[in-house]
């Protein structure tokens, strides 16, 4: 591993055994969630002069009016989607970002179905899972309302932008027994839901308060 992967200083196993720390006193639960945060380089996913803040609980500016989400929100919503079973096969994410996200899943799942609409943040992003070894990812340059229906359906979807509401597709590509974690509101009043697929319509659980970036429509 090189020396920018492994991290020194504020980027060091050090401080992210600290993050790890905080996240169970958060009240993330899932042993495995937290040995791949603490394994996994989230200072690479950021600008240089932004990579000594990386293991803070806040969200980070990325460019392109986009943010990485705190580490907590990760963790969180990485939990809720893999629910009981602590594992999935096909998972669609909505916003590859910088890619962190992305990297946390793939190592939880089967394959991650990655779909992003600013394309220089999607090939940045690629470079950074590339250089981790994650090869069990797909990506599209897309809308994320149409979701991915050449692979339909997924056993979970994860979005990471705010939508004011669920997009219609989106749950017509949740496969019965699937779970989907995604921000549902407008500004200032986001809350995160996990939307179960019934073999008969859908629970929809509302939970905490979250704060995201508009689900947009169209590519840039």
């Amino acid at each position: 591993m090189t020396r920018s992967l492994q991290g020194i200083g504020m980027t060091s196993l050090r401080t992210r055994e600290r993050m790890i720390k905080r996240l169970s006193e958060q009240g993330i639960h899932n042993k495995k969630i937290l040995e791949i945060m603490r394994d996994t380089p989230r200072h690479i996913f950021m600008d240089e002069a932004l990579a000594s803040r990386a293991y803070e609980d806040t969200a980070l500016p990325i460019g392109y009016n986009q943010t990485i989400s705190q580490p907590y929100i990760v963790a969180k919503m990485t939990e809720l989607l893999l629910g009981s079973s602590g594992h999935l096969g096909k998972v669609l994410e909505i916003g590859t970002g910088c890619g962190y996200q992305t990297a946390i899943l793939a190592q939880l799942v089967d394959h991650v179905y990655s779909i992003e609409r600013i394309l220089p943040l999607q090939k940045k992003a690629q470079d950074h899972l590339w250089d981790l070894k994650l090869k069990n990812i797909s990506y599209l340059y897309s809308d994320g309302n149409l979701g991915w229906p050449d692979y339909a359906p997924f056993d979970g979807i994860l979005a990471s932008a705010a939508a004011v509401e669920i997009p219609l597709q989106l749950l017509q590509q949740l496969a019965v027994g699937g779970i989907m974690v995604i921000p549902i509101g407008q500004n200032g009043q986001q809350a995160l839901q996990r939307v179960t697929r019934k073999t008969s319509g859908y629970d929809i659980e509302q939970l905490e308060a979250v704060t995201f970036v508009p689900f947009l429509s169209g590519k840039e």
